[in-house]
């Protein structure tokens, strides 16, 4: 048995299932929903209706206001959570490669004097159906709740910054993009663990060079995926922050997302690296040896 092999195969086995885990993660509710591409956070959304509605007798939110219970009308906080409530739209909206989960924010939708922020935990509700090449779109999402409410407003009375809908469409090829690379990335990375397999055993340099062509293939591919997903979880939830801070948005990058996806790239960087060693130097070490034995 070859050690300098083994270390490849266990390496592409790991990197492998990181990769099956980061395009399925949040595919079903329970399944690694902390592990998302980015959150949309709309628990505080009502929050500016509020402020809208309070400022001016003749907003077109102004019949939500007739809804909320007048015991607390005069706590903004309350107001606004039952204000959210009445529109239909959820605490958060998790996007995923797949698809996106929603839910609400418990016990509480914010910290207060007896509520840390810590002890605020995400409750998923749902999750919508799966989709290849799915992209996270918050106006259609958010427009499918308020209609389903019947109260006849739309994103618009809300005054939902039409800047984060050009930022983030700017965003939708380069996720697509990353969903088509994760899933050649995934195929790669098989063949690179089944390549690796028979040189565990027996040595050879065509051997070697053969599983450094895939490799190479396999670290470029996840490389680029984790790269351009990186791009769509950083960028656009700074552009949700930038425009949506007014109307009581926010959005959240995937860290825990982010970290599974660089230390599958990570990984295949080391099987990279052990090829390309044992391309230059194995050969040489075998030539020794066989001197050695036979001088």
């Amino acid at each position: 048995m070859r050690l300098s092999a083994l270390l490849p195969a266990l390496c592409c086995t790991a990197a492998l299932i990181l990769s099956f885990l980061c395009l399925f993660a949040g595919h079903k509710k329970g399944f690694m929903e902390d592990y998302h591409v980015m959150t949309l956070n709309t628990s505080r959304i009502g929050e500016g209706v509020v402020n809208s509605t309070l400022g001016s007798s003749d907003s077109p939110l102004s019949s939500l206001w007739n809804l909320v219970p007048d015991s607390i009308q005069n706590d903004v906080g309350e107001a606004a959570g039952a204000v959210t409530e009445q529109l239909g739209i959820e605490d958060f909206y998790s996007a995923h490669l797949l698809d996106y989960c929603y839910g609400q924010f418990t016990p509480a939708e914010a910290a207060n004097s007896t509520l840390s922020l810590s002890d605020i935990h995400k409750s998923v509700t749902g999750c919508s159906n799966q989709t290849a090449m799915f992209w996270f779109d918050p106006e259609v999402i958010l427009e499918q709740a308020l209609n389903k409410t019947g109260l006849g407003i739309t994103l618009d009375d809300l005054e939902w910054p039409e800047d984060i809908q050009r930022g983030l469409d700017a965003l939708r090829i380069v996720s697509i993009t990353s969903f088509v690379l994760y899933c050649i990335a995934i195929a790669l990375i098989f063949v690179a663990l089944v390549a690796a397999l028979p040189a565990i055993f027996a040595a050879g340099r065509l051997a070697a060079c053969l599983n450094l062509m895939v490799t190479i293939l396999a670290f470029l591919a996840i490389g680029l995926a984790s790269a351009l997903v990186t791009a769509v979880s950083v960028k656009g939830s700074s552009i949700i922050n930038q425009y949506g801070n007014d109307i009581g948005v926010q959005a959240n990058r995937g860290n825990k997302f982010l970290a599974l996806t660089w230390v599958a790239t990570a990984l295949m960087f080391i099987t990279l690296v052990t090829w390309s060693v044992e391309l230059c130097f194995g050969h040489r070490k075998r030539q020794t040896y066989a001197a050695g034995k036979h001088g």
